[in-house]
């Protein structure tokens, strides 16, 4: 056969031309619209199928298809009759169209296109809305995804695996482009937008901020997940959006009455560290052979892997003493570095240090269930409340059993996860944290983990938060009904996110206001936050908040379902056809009845490509040995990848691939354990990364050396400016190591402020009145002005 148009490196042709994406985000609501353009440039009519990842709590409501200047509305029907029509369309010579949910994890779509003429051209346009995650420094992020990777498929397990058909290519060589729009829209004010790709200028379409506009800066190969962070003047701000119903459907439906979307930023007190009371922390660390791949995809990018041992370093050093913990491995087999967790001392402390620079992704596959059985059968310390902290790349095939292990156990802990790199799978990262009352975080790009997963370890620091209530004030004739669960889990600085659908109509046209409550208690104190809101509902289209109310209904009734209650399927099915938004029971099916000749000749497939995002590993990288059969090794050399985000976001550099396993080697090991390999030269590390790993369990620094070079001053004068003699030499390390990392890591210290915090416990527990003297004499040696108030003097 004569291969024609667009190739990929199978020599294939693809009949994607390009995607156009439209983004309307208001707040921290995104309502996507996203374009497909297909050609067929073959003899043959063909059928094309494109498989692509969404996030697993995207609402995807509506799928059309233009062709030949007529516009086709797909309609929602249930799966199998969906397929049924799409196949009966085939066979009979018509052009069709199908968008469902492959599996049952909610975040993998496939499109499929058949019967596409010779020499036509369609578009085929989906829409979603999503919530957008708050980040740390208060961005609103807009995430679209666009790697898909392989799933593994665990030893037993009978499900299908629904990304083995998907071809694949190295990144920048996809035969398809990206373009993307976005508009912007907050009462609030826009400040600015930043990317890890390449935006044209924001453009202000009010004078007041309120609106903006901000494009790529040029048509992209579509091969990584395309970010965008919207800074807002207040994004802590409580709001309330009322939006009004479907016109035309039915009163007292879903689609029919007014729907509310509330967002509460709870006033959770946040817990001094060294008061915190003990836990039990257990570290699951995926090492399989992906783990391996680099955190962005550049020549000389961290690995996954190396990125992950950093970030245990940091937690390590963090943890309160008289806690307990433990760190385990996973793969294709699982290990743990002790039978059962131990507690937190300068001992256990260092041994782990020594076991985690062996560390590798050298464990096969991702067999993230038997470790999770394993964890769960093992006793909980008395008194130690159990925090799991999950560290994966995302990518099995058992996601569903995974999550309902996490729940049938969620009464015994909490579960923080952490999905690595582009492509990590979204519906098992946020449905174990979900499942289990903790939180859910991504590391994409150049992001740094190291942020994120401590900013997770304070939330497990804190005391959980019991008896949360809601109550609404709403005018008589009035009632608000919830969609989905309510608040489960509240942390500090958290978004608390609340649906529901207003029944009835105020008696009175005099109280157009409403207001809900939100109640909670931590250990004796009872708080509560109150917002009021008018009852003016906003009309328009799209129905994003609609939209999202019934995304957040299904996700509760899905997990219902899987439990096997037929009940729940059909209130879920209902509540699927009665809004528009696809679940796994349903999908959307449009045929071209107005062609008036059936397509003749036979049918040909063409798969959609995706880019392999690890398709620049090195040529020996290990892969997960059951995914061999879906994604082949591929060696060519990875072409630069796009401008990567903007400075402004103040990343620091991470390590290199080799470094963290050669500076581990130069690290100074108590006499009482053996250095694991045998002494080579210190390599550098980032300067924090050096000064942490002197650092004691206990939260002090000893006076030597090593801290001397780490802090930047010679041996002679760290002793030689000691104030007095009366001082002990630990609590001057220690009052040093301080000053250094307020006056030299300040833009780091979400990384190093709980460790930081027990190092001023306990310099203030042996400085006695010497620590003034200390402090200005730290100051004076590093040439900063720490002010007292960082040791409560």
């Amino acid at each position: 056969m004569t291969c024609c148009g667009l190739l990929t490196i199978y020599h294939q042709p693809v009949p994607l031309r390009s995607s156009s994406v439209s983004v309307l985000i208001q707040g921290f609501v995104a309502d996507v619209g996203c374009e497909l353009i297909y050609r067929n440039e073959e003899p043959e009519p063909l059928e094309t199928v494109f498989v692509f990842p969404v996030d697993a709590e995207a609402a995807v409501y509506a799928f059309q298809a233009r062709l030949g200047g007529a516009c086709l509305q797909a309609q929602l029907r249930e799966k199998k009759q969906a397929q049924e029509l799409y196949g009966d369309a085939l066979a009979g010579g018509q052009s069709s169209f199908l968008l469902l949910q492959e599996g049952a994890g909610g975040d993998v779509f496939s499109c499929s296109l058949g019967n596409l003429p010779p020499g036509a051209e369609v578009a085929l346009t989906l829409r979603y809305v999503c919530q957008l995650s708050l980040e740390p420094d208060g961005a609103a992020c807009y995430v679209l995804p666009a790697v898909l990777r392989p799933r593994y498929t665990p030893h037993g397990w009978g499900g299908a695996d629904i990304t083995q058909g998907v071809p694949r290519v190295p990144p920048g060589e996809l035969p398809y482009t990206l373009s993307l729009s976005a508009t912007l829209q907050s009462p609030h004010g826009i400040d600015r937008v930043l990317s890890n790709c390449p935006l044209t200028p924001l453009s202000y379409t009010a004078g007041s901020r309120t609106s903006a506009q901000v494009s790529l800066a040029q048509a992209l190969p579509w091969d990584w997940d395309v970010e965008l962070l919207v800074y807002y003047a207040e994004p802590h701000k409580p709001s309330a959006v009322l939006e009004a119903g479907l016109p035309g459907a039915e009163p007292g439906s879903l689609m029919g009455d007014p729907a509310v979307m509330v967002t509460l930023q709870p006033s959770v007190p946040e817990v001094v560290p060294g008061q915190s009371p003990a836990r039990e922390f257990l570290f699951l660390l995926d090492r399989s052979g992906s783990m391996e791949c680099a955190m962005d995809g550049r020549d000389g990018s961290p690995q996954r892997i190396d990125s992950a041992k950093e970030t245990l370093v940091l937690l390590l050093k963090s943890l309160p003493l008289g806690c307990y913990f433990n760190i385990y491995g996973f793969g294709s087999k699982f290990e743990s570095f002790y039978p059962q967790s131990v507690q937190y001392t300068q001992q256990t402390m260092a041994e782990s240090l020594q076991r985690i620079q062996r560390l590798q992704a050298d464990l096969g596959g991702t067999e993230i269930l038997a470790p999770l059985q394993a964890i769960y059968r093992s006793p909980c310390q008395a008194g130690h409340p159990r925090q799991l902290f999950v560290f994966t790349d995302g990518e099995v095939g058992d996601t569903q059993d995974v999550i309902a292990e996490v729940q049938r156990h969620r009464g015994t802990h909490r579960c923080f996860s952490f999905g690595i790199g582009d492509g990590a799978s979204t519906a098992l990262i946020k449905g174990m944290a979900r499942a289990a009352g903790g939180s859910a975080e991504f590391i994409t790009g150049q992001d740094r983990m190291q942020p994120k997963a401590l900013q997770s370890l304070k939330r497990a620091l804190q005391p959980a938060v019991t008896g949360i209530s809601l109550s609404w004030d709403l005018p008589p004739g009035m009632q608000a009904e919830l969609l989905g669960p309510g608040p489960e889990v509240i942390f500090a600085g958290q978004r608390c996110l609340v649906y529901a659908q207003l029944r009835g109509q105020p008696q009175s046209p005099d109280t157009p206001v409403g207001g809900v409550t939100l109640q909670y208690r931590i250990q004796d104190q009872t708080y509560q936050e109150t917002l009021q809101f008018p009852l003016r509902p906003q009309s328009g289209d799209r129905l994003p908040v609609h939209r999202l109310a019934a995304k957040a209904l299904l996700l509760a009734l899905e997990g219902a379902a899987g439990a096997g209650s037929e009940e729940e399927q059909r209130r879920a099915l209902e509540t699927s056809l009665s809004s528009g938004v696809v679940c796994p029971l349903t999908a959307y099916v449009g045929v071209d009845t107005e062609r008036g000749q059936p397509v003749q000749g036979p049918l040909v497939r063409r798969d959609v490509p995706l880019a392999d995002p690890c398709a620049a590993m090195r040529p020996h990288l290990r892969i997960d040995e059951a995914n061999a059969h879906a994604t082949k090794m591929l060696c060519h050399r990875h072409r630069a990848r796009r401008a990567s985000r903007v400075p402004q976001l103040g990343l620091a550099l991470p390590l290199c691939c080799s470094r963290v396993t050669q500076f581990f080697r130069s690290l100074h090991w108590p006499s009482s354990i053996s250095p694991p390999l045998s002494p080579e030269p210190a390599v550098e590390a980032p300067p924090l990364l050096r000064l942490v790993s002197l650092q004691n369990a206990d939260g002090s620094w000893d006076l030597g050396p090593r801290l001397a070079a780490a802090l930047g001053v010679s041996e002679a004068d760290a002793r030689g400016r000691m104030p007095s003699e009366d001082v002990a030499p630990g609590v001057w390390a220690t009052v040093l190591a301080v000053v250094w990392l307020h006056g030299r890591a300040v833009g780091q210290r979400e990384e190093w402020e709980l460790l930081e915090a027990k190092a001023v416990g306990w310099v203030r527990g042996r400085a006695g009145s010497w620590l003034s003297k200390c402090l200005e004499a730290a100051n004076a040696l590093l040439g900063c002005s720490i002010d007292p108030a960082v040791f409560g003097l």
